[in-house]
C-alpha cells in the first residue's frame, strides 16, 4: 500500500497542493513554517480521523475558508491491481458533519472513510505519550483502534456525542438551580437519565473493545521495548478506564448506572461528565514502575517508538499490509542510537514519508544513502501551487489550450 497523490483544498497552509509520491523513501524538505508538515498530517487525517498535533480537527481548515478538503489516491491495496487505485476523500467543515467519499461516489460520514488507509505517524510529540497528560494516550488509543476494528470509529463517535448531549444536560440543571416545581427542570432530569443509559451502553462497548486493542499491543510493545533498550529491561501496558466496573463485571451496567447516581451533585456543581471513556488512560510501565515518573527521557522516547512499533507490526500482521510509516521531523529530537533504531524499522517499509529541515538531519543508513531518496523542495512545491492557481497564469494556460485545439 503507498499513497500515489496528494491533494488539498483550503488547508492549513496550503490553498491548494497536488504532490505526486512513490513508493520507497521520499523526504519533505524545508524551513520551518512552509507546510511540509501539513502535507503529511494531512494523510494521518485521513487514515485515523485525527491529527497528531492537535485535539480536533478545526485548525485544519485554512484560515477564512469555511471548509478543507483531502483526496489521496492510494495504490496497492489488497485484491488491487498495479495499474488502479482508491481516491479517498475527506471534507472537514467548520460547520456540520464532516463528510467522505470514495471514488468520488455519495457522500458518507467520515467515520465511513478512516481506518482503510494503513498508516502509522512518529513525530515529536511522541514523548507526550508517556509523561504527558492521558488525552495524548486516549489518542493514540483512538489512532490503533480506527486501524485495527472496523467498528472503533463508528462506536467512538457514538460515544462521543451522547457525552456531548449529556454534558450539555447537565449545565442546564446546574443553571436551574433546585426547584422543584420548575418543569424545565424536570424535563431535564427525565433527559438525563435516558442519556445516561445510553451513555452507560455505548461506554461499555467502547471500554471492552479499548480493551481488546491494549491486549494485542500488549505483547508486541514489551518484546520490541526488550529489543530497543536491552538489559534486560520490561515494558509493559495496562489499560486504565474510567468504567473500571467493565473490567470487574460481566454484567457491569447496573453498577455504573449507581455509580451515575452517586456523583450525581458533584455533575450538576461542575457541569460535566465526571466519569466514562473520555477520562480513559493507558498505563505505561517500565520494570513494574510508572513510566511517566521514573523513565529518563531517552527511556521515554524508547518507549514511544515501541508504541508506534507495536502498532505497526499488529497492523500489519492482522490486515496483512504494510502500513505507510510517516516521521515528522523525528531526527533532530533523537540520539545516533535512536536514529539508528527507527532508520532500521523504516528500511523494511514501503513506503516512508520524512520531513526534515536540512538534508544533514537525515541519517545516510537510510536504504542505501542518499541517492536512494526522492527529495521534495517544499518551499518550490508552493511557489508552483500558488502559481499554478494563479489567476494570470491560469488564463495563461487557458489561452495556450485554446491556441493547441485550434492550430
Amino acid at each position: 500500500m503507498h499513497i500515489a497523490r496528494l491533494a488539498l483544498d483550503h488547508y492549513r497552509s496550503w490553498e491548494h497542493c497536488v504532490l505526486d509520491l512513490e513508493p520507497g523513501v521520499t523526504v519533505l524538505l524545508g524551513a520551518n513554517g512552509l507546510g511540509k508538515t501539513n502535507l503529511v498530517e494531512a494523510i494521518e487525517v485521513v487514515a485515523t480521523g485525527a491529527s497528531h498535533r492537535t485535539s480536533t480537527l478545526a485548525p485544519l481548515i485554512a484560515r477564512g475558508a469555511s471548509s478543507a478538503t483531502i483526496r489521496v489516491n492510494v495504490a496497492g491495496e489488497i485484491g488491487q491491481d498495479d495499474a488502479s487505485a482508491t481516491t479517498y476523500e475527506v471534507t472537514l467543515n467548520a460547520r456540520g458533519a464532516n463528510r467522505g467519499r470514495i471514488n468520488g461516489g455519495p457522500s458518507r460520514y467520515m467515520r465511513d472513510i478512516v481506518g482503510r488507509i494503513a498508516c502509522v505517524t512518529f513525530a515529536p510529540e511522541d514523548q507526550r505519550l508517556v509523561a504527558g497528560d492521558p488525552a495524548s494516550r486516549r489518542m493514540l488509543l483512538n489512532q490503533a483502534g480506527v486501524l485495527l476494528a472496523p467498528e472503533y470509529a463508528t462506536l467512538l463517535q457514538e460515544c462521543t456525542h451522547i457525552a456531548k448531549q449529556r454534558s450539555a444536560l447537565l449545565k442546564q440543571l446546574a443553571h436551574s438551580g433546585d426547584v422543584a416545581d420548575d418543569p424545565g427542570r424536570e424535563l431535564s432530569l427525565q433527559g438525563l437519565e435516558i442519556w445516561t443509559g445510553q451513555f452507560i451502553e455505548a461506554g461499555v462497548a467502547l471500554t471492552r473493545l479499548r480493551a481488546a486493542i491494549v491486549e494485542r499491543l500488549r505483547e508486541p510493545f514489551s518484546r520490541i521495548y526488550a529489543d530497543l533498550a536491552g538489559r534486560g529491561e520490561r515494558a509493559e501496558l495496562q489499560y486504565a478506564p474510567s468504567f473500571d466496573e467493565v473490567l470487574l463485571l460481566d454484567a457491569p451496567e447496573a453498577e455504573l448506572s449507581r455509580h451515575f447516581q452517586r456523583l450525581y451533585p458533584g455533575e450538576v456543581a461542575r457541569g460535566q461528565n465526571l466519569i466514562g471513556p473520555q477520562r480513559d488512560d493507558m498505563d505505561v510501565l517500565l520494570n513494574g514502575m510508572p513510566a511517566r515518573e521514573y523513565a529518563s527521557n531517552g527511556e521515554m522516547w524508547t518507549l514511544a517508538l515501541a508504541l508506534k512499533m507495536a502498532i505497526d507490526e499488529t497492523v500489519g500482521e492482522e490486515r496483512g499490509v504494510t502500513p505507510i510509516v510517516i516521521l515528522d521531523d523525528v531526527f533532530a529530537q533523537l540520539d545516533d542510537s535512536r536514529r539508528g533504531q527507527i532508520m532500521e524499522f523504516a528500511r523494511e517499509r514501503g513506503q516512508v514519508l520524512i520531513t526534515a529541515a536540512s538534508v544533514g538531519d537525515i541519517p545516510r543508513t537510510i536504504s542505501g544513502g542518499d541517492d536512494a531518496l526522492r527529495i521534495i523542495d517544499v518551499g518550490r512545491l508552493a511557489e508552483e501551487q500558488a502559481a499554478m492557481h494563479d489567476p494570470a497564469e491560469m488564463a495563461r494556460r487557458f489561452a495556450e489550450q485554446l491556441d493547441t485545439e485550434r492550430s
